[in-house]
């Protein structure tokens, strides 16, 4: 994701591109011993990114306020990061680079998705799950499904089906929900373990 790509100001960040994994060849004519990607002299073969696969996955994706305020925060500490390296620094626009600003390599989401989940003590999962919570997040939140769509990069109904998936508050929700229409129950208060606003 490059700078060009985020509107702060509408909160909103445009999705055109994916981030490819790089591949090198030798510069050294393989007289390094080392595999390619290791070689001193090193020559990236492979473009940085590519057009997404689909029409629906270039998108906007809103941002709430304090994800907005997050970027901006980020955007100051890459500028200290530019000044500091003065000339190494190699501009080209990204969001999130190396201290010289190069593009990261897209395996380091990975590493520090493992990470995180470790710090937090959440179960181990794949980078790709939070995919699929936050399409489950989208369903708890009651998005229309074509927002739900637009925001995921979905073009076809099957994938709401394959990344969303009913939780059992959303369960119990649903039979209180024919409980109060066959029988006439209204619902109380908040159900049990429900939190309250102050």
């Amino acid at each position: 994701m490059k700078w060009a790509d985020v509107d702060l100001d509408a909160g909103v960040i445009r999705l055109r591109r994916n981030r490819l994994r790089p591949k090198y060849e030798h510069g050294c004519g393989g007289d390094c011993g080392r595999k390619a990607g290791f070689c001193r002299q090193k020559v990236q073969i492979r473009r940085e990114t590519k057009d997404t696969k689909s029409r629906a996955g270039r998108r906007p994706i809103p941002l709430p306020d304090e994800v907005t305020d997050l970027f901006r925060k980020h955007r100051e500490e890459q500028e200290r990061e530019r000044q500091a390296a003065r000339q190494l620094w190699d501009d080209k626009g990204y969001v999130f680079t190396s201290p010289t600003g190069q593009p990261l390599n897209p395996n380091t989401d990975y590493h520090e998705w493992k990470d995180i989940l470790g710090a937090a003590g959440v179960r181990d999962a794949r980078l790709h799950d939070a995919r699929h919570t936050a399409g489950t997040v989208l369903l708890v939140l009651k998005v229309p499904e074509r927002v739900v769509m637009a925001i995921m990069g979905w073009s076809s109904v099957s994938m709401v089906r394959r990344y969303q998936h009913v939780t059992d508050p959303m369960l119990m929700e649903t039979a209180e929900k024919i409980g109060g229409l066959l029988w006439g129950k209204a619902r109380e208060g908040p159900a049990e373990g429900a939190s309250t606003p102050d």
